[in-house]
């Protein structure tokens, strides 16, 4: 009543009242504070107004007024972040939707695809290409808590060279041309302006087809697209604007040209090969391996899905997908946690852990390229990646320790997003 009361009285005379704190302490059976630790014996998370205030030992009082959360039995994981989603889209073959449906409903898909994203454990992903508006405005959306999901870092609409993966194609010419979306360019001086005009329009980070991609509707194989000097052009820009640049890159010669133009991450990476790797590690280009795109195309061949250019294309790449980033981590290529989901189904992300196992990271390493890794590769090593004081309340919980098997991530059973509980 006394607070009330205060309030009223600021109110009346015209005093700005600060909010209250919003308190949650969390009960933990375990904490892993990141994935080169061990993980703690029962511990208490403090968590207020989105940030983490400290974690001790043992299952501490709850102070009046806060909300408890009781994890008895589970291990709290920092949250995981996924460097390479579509949010706005879902798997299937039919590219004709395009020119059907409206942009607007790719903030509906997407809307859906946050919170399944979220519940799976994701609490920060890399939007790697959507419409024009759609991406920014979940974006948002999720900042704001109107809708539950994952922090979104967005890239906006892909560039692309004209009639390349990226640009629209399958349809007749004067429809290619309604649906162009503005971002193909030719030459250096129309590729850096193509930058400028992603950063005025709000994208985070610029994503580029560097090369040929699996499911466009061109049978002209997966090698570069762009030229060095275009490439060059976009990595030099964007950079200048504080922006990195990730790059869909198949063909080794195209990964290469990426790498040496400063393109700071290949997407996909397939056809990588000594070379290739070589100029990766020299610039320090981060490889985000998506493992499970392959999986999802392979699992939905010969069902009519894609069309036949298409489906040619994923049966000459499902065999190579299988090893490539087994090669890159013995080359010693940087490699971060990335999906491609909407290739497949949203909410499957964490399959990519035993994936990348198999081709032999460790666990640790596989837990790792999904966070402090990724929250490297975002720069943002001090806001999320693990679980400290000062740091965004992006958490986790599981049954088991990811560092003995990080398959456990596949089942998440609590999450917490910016100090927000999604359910």
């Amino acid at each position: 009543m006394r607070t009330s009361t205060f309030a009223l009285a600021a109110l009346m005379a015209g005093t700005a009242v600060p909010a209250l704190a919003q308190t949650t302490v969390i009960h933990a059976e375990h904490v892993l504070v990141d994935a080169a630790s061990e993980p703690t014996d029962q511990a208490t998370i403090t968590v207020t107004d989105g940030r983490i205030v400290n974690i001790v030992d043992g299952w501490q009082a709850v102070p009046e007024g806060a909300t408890m959360v009781h994890l008895a039995g589970k291990t709290v994981v920092p949250g995981l972040i996924d460097l390479h989603v579509h949010l706005t889209g879902d798997p299937g073959g039919d590219f004709w939707k395009e020119a059907v449906e409206p942009d607007e409903w790719g903030v509906v898909v997407g809307a859906k695809n946050a919170r399944i994203t979220a519940l799976a454990g994701f609490t920060t992903v890399r939007e790697a290409g959507s419409g024009p508006e759609n991406g920014f405005a979940l974006r948002r959306g999720t900042a704001q808590g109107f809708i539950p999901g994952p922090r979104i870092v967005s890239a906006g609409v892909p560039l692309s060279i004209v009639g390349g993966h990226g640009d629209v194609s399958g349809f007749r010419p004067e429809v290619n041309e309604v649906l162009d979306t503005g971002f193909t360019c030719t030459g250096v001086v129309e590729c850096a302006e193509k930058v400028r005009l992603a950063s005025q329009n709000g994208s985070d980070v610029i994503k580029i087809t560097a090369t040929g991609g699996v499911l466009s509707q061109q049978g002209r194989g997966l090698e570069a697209h762009f030229t060095d000097a275009e490439m060059k052009s976009i990595a030099d820009t964007a950079h200048s604007l504080g922006l990195k640049v990730m790059a869909h890159a198949h063909g080794a010669r195209g990964i290469e040209a990426a790498s040496r133009a400063g393109i700071d991450t290949i997407e996909h990476g397939t056809y990588m090969d000594e070379a290739s790797a070589r100029v990766m590690r020299e610039r320090g280009t981060v490889l985000v391996p998506t493992l499970m795109a392959f999986k999802g195309v392979t699992e939905r061949l010969g069902k009519g899905i894609y069309t036949p250019v298409v489906e040619a294309k994923i049966e000459a790449v499902a065999d190579v997908a299988r090893s490539f980033m087994g090669k890159a981590l013995k080359w010693g290529v940087p490699i971060a946690f990335g999906t491609d989901a909407g290739v497949f189904p949203h909410g499957r992300n964490a399959e990519e852990f035993g994936l990348m196992r198999a081709q032999g990271m460790s666990d640790r390493q596989a837990l790792a390229s999904a966070t402090t890794v990724a929250a490297a590769v975002l720069d943002m090593g001090d806001e999320i990646g693990r679980l400290a004081p000062g740091y965004s309340a992006d958490i986790i919980a599981v049954e088991g320790d990811p560092t003995k098997d990080v398959t456990v991530l596949e089942k998440v059973d609590w999450v917490m997003v910016r100090g927000r509980v999604i359910d």
